[in-house]
C-alpha cells in the first residue's frame, strides 16, 4: 500500500486543507502483508474522522493500512475540524466540500480512483458516523454504501442545549437555532424520509453501536426509522461503549460488508 500526505486549496473552504490518502498496491515482496490492485480503477472509501480528531486518528487508533491491503481500495481520511460535515450556520460549508469538491478533487489527483457510484462509500465513527450516514441519504448519487459507527446521527439531539454547558454555542454555530435543525437537510430522519420519495437509488448502509454508548438510543431510533422505511440496513450491537477497540474490530467488519469484489 502506499500511504500519502496531502495539502491542497479548498475553493469550497477558502483555505488550504489535508487528507491522508491509501493507495492499493500490487507487491510480492513485503513482509507480512501481500498488497493487491485490480486492473481496472479502484474503488474509494471516504473515512472520516469524528469530534476530537483529524485526518491522522484512523492510522493512529487502527491498523487501518493493513486491514485494506487485499481489498484492492483507495481510503481517503480528511480533516474536517468541528463542521459536523455541515454547511455550518457560521462557518464553513463542510458538507459540500465532502460530497462535492473533495471528490472532485481526488479523482482529479488520482486518476485510477473510481468515479462510479457503485465504488464509492463512505464511512466514519460518532460525528463522523452522522457524517458518512448524511453522505448516502443526502448524495446518493455518490455513494453507495454507508456505514456508521457509534454515529451521532440525530442532530436535534446531539445540539439540544443544556444549562451550564460550555458548548452550547458552538452547536449554534454548527447547525443553527436549535428549532431549525428538525426537518432540515441536518435531520438525517427528515431526509431518509425524504430520499424515499424521490426516484434515486436509496444506498445499502451498515451501522453498529455499543449497547452502555450514550450514543446508543440514538442509533436504535434511527435504525427502526431506516427499516421502516425499507432502507438496505444491515443493524448490529454488542456490548461496548464509545472507545478505539470497538471501532478498530468494526471497521474491519465494515470492509468486508462492502459490496466490492474480495
Amino acid at each position: 500500500m502506499a500511504l500519502l500526505h496531502v495539502d491542497f486549496f479548498s475553493d469550497v473552504l477558502g483555505m488550504c486543507a489535508e487528507m491522508d490518502v491509501i493507495l492499493p498496491e500490487q507487491t510480492k515482496g513485503q513482509i507480512g502483508m501481500e498488497g493487491k490492485r485490480g486492473d481496472g480503477k479502484y474503488p474509494v472509501l471516504y473515512l472520516l474522522h469524528g469530534m476530537s480528531d483529524d485526518h491522522t486518528i484512523w492510522q493512529r487508533r487502527t491498523s487501518i493500512e493493513r486491514y485494506v491491503a487485499d481489498y484492492g481500495i483507495a481510503v481517503v481520511m480528511p480533516s474536517t475540524q468541528l463542521g459536523w460535515y455541515t454547511d455550518m450556520y457560521i462557518g464553513h460549508k463542510w458538507w459540500t466540500y465532502i460530497s462535492k469538491e473533495l471528490p472532485t478533487i481526488c479523482r482529479s489527483f488520482f486518476p485510477f480512483m473510481s468515479d462510479r457510484r457503485e465504488d464509492t462509500f463512505a464511512a466514519g465513527l460518532s460525528m463522523g458516523g452522522y457524517g458518512a450516514l448524511k453522505c448516502g441519504l443526502l448524495a446518493p448519487d455518490t455513494f453507495s454504501a454507508v456505514a456508521s459507527l457509534s454515529g451521532g446521527v440525530d442532530a436535534a439531539d446531539c445540539a439540544k442545549p443544556e444549562p451550564g454547558r460550555e458548548n452550547n454555542q458552538l452547536w449554534v454555530d454548527i447547525f443553527g437555532p436549535h428549532e431549525k435543525i428538525q426537518g432540515s437537510d441536518n435531520d438525517l430522519f427528515a431526509v431518509a424520509e425524504r430520499l424515499c420519495a424521490t426516484p434515486e437509488k436509496k444506498p445499502k448502509v451498515y451501522m453498529w453501536c455499543g449497547t452502555e454508548d450514550f450514543l446508543y438510543q440514538q442509533n436504535v431510533r434511527m435504525r427502526d426509522h431506516l427499516r421502516e422505511l425499507n432502507y438496505d440496513l444491515t443493524y448490529e450491537e454488542s456490548p461496548g461503549d464509545h472507545q478505539w477497540k470497538y471501532w478498530d474490530e468494526k471497521i474491519q467488519t465494515v470492509l468486508a460488508w462492502l459490496p466490492i469484489q474480495k
